[in-house]
């Protein structure tokens, strides 16, 4: 039976979370596809955090980057993009879309902590979106991701509430009622209260700057940024 953590390297990865994504990597720049919310909701967190750190002339890390979506966006705004992830398939998805987007990023398979070790202090801004809910040691996450990012740089997490409402809304709404995203996308267990978020990034050596939410209506069928943080939040902290 497969362990759902590697033993041998140590390496803070959830392989059968690695495996789902995987799987459906192929269809990560189709907009109709299971990555339709990622689509949608990127512009959102794109212009925000744009607003708080700036892009331009800036050399940017998107941990756990995936396909490219907010890679690309990033380098479209005048950043250095450094895109990595553990995924194979998806990081052939996002390299093979440069060919047709022509946008400069650079992908690399390099798990966060390696990469921390071999660049510490080069980035001005770390973004990790969607992806501490997935992995074994999201503090290990935040703690790379804080050796990274240069002094009084930025580093952006997103990721979900844990409490009833976002067990509703996040997981039986989104992956059974409305099927805005796959069933068994998500385990509630590794959902993370913003108190015990911001307490990684403490411990880290970061400061929190602001939090905000990011809200789904399911009547309009439009996302937005908000004071509500119940489900999905985004959290900015310094360096």
């Amino acid at each position: 039976m497969m362990s759902k953590q590697t033993e041998s390297d140590n390496v803070n990865v959830d392989l059968l979370e690695l495996e789902k994504f995987s799987q459906l990597a192929h269809r990560w720049w189709d907009p109709t596809s299971e990555f339709k919310p990622l689509h949608e909701i990127n512009p959102l967190r794109l212009n925000y955090i744009d607003q708080l750190a700036g892009f331009a002339g800036k050399t940017v890390l998107d941990v756990g980057c995936g396909g490219g979506i907010l890679s690309e966006s990033m380098a479209d705004r005048a950043a250095q993009v450094t895109g990595i992830d553990l995924g194979d398939k998806a990081l052939k998805v996002a390299k093979l879309h440069l060919l047709e987007s022509r946008k400069q990023v650079n992908y690399r398979k390099v798990a966060v902590e390696e990469l921390a070790k071999e660049q510490p202090h080069h980035y001005d801004v770390v973004t990790c979106m969607e992806m501490l809910e997935h992995v074994p040691s999201p503090a290990s996450t935040v703690k790379a991701c804080a050796q990274l990012v240069k002094p009084g740089g930025w580093v952006f997490f997103s990721t979900i509430n844990r409490n009833p409402k976002s067990y509703l809304f996040a997981i039986i709404g989104a992956e059974y009622v409305l099927s805005l995203l796959p069933r068994g996308t998500h385990d509630y267990a590794k959902f993370i209260k913003p108190s015990e978020l911001a307490r990684m990034g403490r411990d880290a050596g970061l400061a929190v700057e602001e939090i905000i939410g990011l809200t789904y209506n399911p009547i309009t069928k439009v996302y937005a940024l908000g004071q509500d943080s119940d489900v999905n939040y985004i959290m900015a902290f310094r360096a």
